[in-house]
């Protein structure tokens, strides 16, 4: 695929629209326009992934939190139903603009042995299913985690640094280097939750189909053409596997794969919820990446938002 072709698939699925102007609030407006999405909780204890059931989940609009929408608990399989939530109209995440094209929920997760959670700012777009996983900790546990969560805005939303430009395809050749001998895809990546240089980050072990489909669902939204969706996740891939396959931050002499911070890497958000429609592509194309003829790496495919950052030659959301 060469540039040209992958840059018309990642464009803005309506490229006539007009640039965003400063945001605004929309949560109250939701229910005034008749849209939905769906979510499902997934609930796992954190020691041994085991699925939890009877898990009560209670849920509240991020912007009355104190009144109770929904509250429901988990089968055997550790899931809740599919629950229909308020979301704006589906315009707002196809058209660039000012209004949030999410809802935001809170969710508080119990059961019984196990030490209670709760999840602030959970995305729900309309027509869309989100599914929102939770690792609950026994409360017997001598090593206490901290068991409230927020999301913060998504990329397309909220204001974050801008990618650092970089060669997208890096030099191997020098004495030294670590570089693997072939493109391998990861069983785990892991995850510096801040900018390389900050010590004080934690450092999250990931699924590597778990990150990317966390990563995708925090910078595109679930709504756009599948065809959208599919080239985002291909750029999304191919720029992780190239962290991977050129050892990037090991050979700079940090422990982990990739950073969390969009000035370096891709936003990934520890304990976001992600998108089943997202989901399902990943898995079909977990494997796959971009490169160039007689270029054994995977390209560091960068990108940006084309709005509130623009980035001439660069691929565009």
């Amino acid at each position: 695929m060469n540039n040209k072709l992958l840059f018309r698939m990642l464009a803005d699925p309506h490229p006539d629209a007009k640039p965003r102007s400063p945001k605004k609030n929309i949560q109250a407006c939701a229910t005034d326009q008749g849209s939905h999405g769906l979510l499902q909780v997934n609930v796992v204890s954190i020691i041994n992934n085991f699925p939890i059931e009877n898990a009560t989940v209670r849920i509240t609009n991020a912007a009355t939190p104190d009144n109770t929408i929904e509250q429901i608990t988990t089968n055997s399989s550790g899931q809740t139903e599919q629950v229909s939530l308020d979301a704006p109209p589906l315009e707002y995440s196809l058209v660039p603009g000012s209004d949030r094209p999410y809802s935001e929920y809170n969710l508080e997760i119990s059961a019984p042995g196990f030490k209670t959670q709760t999840i602030s700012g959970t995305e729900i777009l309309p027509d869309a299913t989100a599914l929102q996983p939770v690792a609950l900790e026994p409360e017997d546990d001598p090593q206490p985690l901290d068991q409230s969560i927020t999301i913060p805005d998504h990329t397309l939303y909220g204001n974050y640094p801008p990618k650092i430009a970089e060669a997208e395809v890096k030099p191997v050749n020098e004495s030294g280097e670590i570089v693997l001998s072939r493109v391998v895809v990861p069983q785990t990546i892991v995850v510096h939750d801040g900018p390389p240089t900050d010590s004080s980050a934690a450092n999250y072990y990931v699924p590597y189909r778990d990150y990317i489909k966390n990563v995708a669902s925090s910078e595109i939204y679930a709504t756009w053409p599948q065809s959208t969706i599919t080239a985002n996740v291909l750029a999304i891939m191919s720029f992780t596997l190239n962290r991977v396959y050129t050892e990037w931050y090991r050979n700079q002499g940090y422990d982990f794969t990739i950073t969390s911070s969009t000035a370096y890497d891709h936003k990934w958000i520890h304990g976001r919820n992600i998108y089943q429609s997202i989901s399902l592509i990943v898995d079909e194309i977990f494997d796959n990446y971009l490169s160039r003829p007689d270029v054994k790496q995977p390209i560091l495919t960068q990108y940006c938002d084309g709005r509130q950052v623009t980035c001439p030659g660069w691929m565009t959301k």
